[in-house]
């Protein structure tokens, strides 16, 4: 049997993201041979992807992916998830990402229908996942997705705290139509992308926003108003102020713009399209805040070291 040296497990490791323990068991049981290792590494961890299932996966990565088409573009986000921070600095998983963003290029941009396609390797995403749970160890899930295209225009992207190009924990896209400068849009969907990254709006315009957040708003408003004691006239005037206060605060397009206060993202992309001698429409935007709305559960990840070792 070949030597198991601290090279090799360390070798495997790198290549696996498997912990230490699991990398020498399988070069053990396979006389030392890397690539065979790696399979039994897979081929045991499939059979424990489904208790894995169950694990809070609220870390990982969000990707994005870009792609001209001729005068338009098209753009993609995705958010895979992960049980642990350390797996987003693992190559494997962060290859996996990008791969997947790049392939939500060419679907519709649904979760399922980027799942269902194919990958380079003949898999379904969804199984190239799964057999990445296998390798690393660790609960996976492609929890989020989202395409833009146009046909004329561009979609502008931004990464915030980004982990690797085009990898992070915040990513947004801006779709933008117009018959101007290519370049130029995508200048200014960048900056728009960076506002949303901070200000996190809840819609792109009024007719968008969700009625029953407008109507849950305007009841606050109202009790607020009525308490004051003033008249049914001037509560009603009270209500409408605050209710386009509170549009200013979440529809994209009525807020001031981070670069420069004085100026509505709406009044932006007005005077932008002036400048490029062509209108300018926002046609959407997304942003994916990584585990965003999934309950965290909080582990002592001392004490579970501390029962695998026995030193507690």
């Amino acid at each position: 049997m070949a030597e198991i040296t601290a090279g090799l497990v360390k070798e495997l490791r790198e290549k696996s993201g498997a912990g230490m323990m699991d990398c020498k068991k399988a070069l053990q049981e396979n006389g030392g041979d890397i690539e065979q290792s790696m399979d039994w590494l897979r081929t045991k961890g499939l059979s424990k992807a489904a208790k894995k299932a169950d694990r809070v996966a609220a870390e990982g990565l969000v990707a994005i992916a870009l792609r001209p088409n001729g005068k338009g573009m098209t753009g993609a986000a995705i958010e895979l998830n992960a049980e642990t921070d350390f797996v987003a600095r693992n190559e494997l998983f962060q290859v996996a990402a990008r791969k997947t963003a790049q392939i939500a290029l060419d679907t519709d941009g649904s979760v399922d229908a980027i799942g269902a396609a194919k990958t380079a390797d003949g898999e379904t995403v969804a199984e190239s996942i799964t057999n990445l749970i296998a390798t690393i160890g660790e609960n996976m899930l492609l929890r989020r997705a989202a395409r833009f295209d146009v046909a004329e225009g561009a979609v502008a992207a931004y990464v915030h705290n980004a982990t690797a190009p085009d990898l992070g924990r915040i990513g947004v896209l801006v779709a933008l139509e117009g018959a101007g400068d290519q370049a130029a849009l995508q200048d200014l969907g960048k900056k728009i992308a960076m506002h949303v990254a901070a200000t996190a709006p809840l819609s792109l315009s009024t007719d968008d926003l969700d009625p029953e957040a407008v109507e849950r708003e305007r009841a606050i408003f109202t009790e607020q108003a009525l308490e004051s004691g003033k008249p049914a006239a001037v509560v009603e005037k009270m209500v409408e102020g605050r209710i386009r206060k509170f549009f200013e605060e979440v529809v994209l397009l009525k807020q001031a713009f981070v670069m420069n206060p004085d100026q509505t993202i709406e009044q932006l992309v007005a005077e932008a399209g002036k400048t490029l001698g062509s209108p300018v429409k926002v046609k959407g935007f997304v942003r994916l805040a990584l585990g965003e709305g999934v309950e965290k559960k909080q582990e002592d990840f001392a004490a579970e070291v501390a029962a695998v070792t026995g030193q507690g």
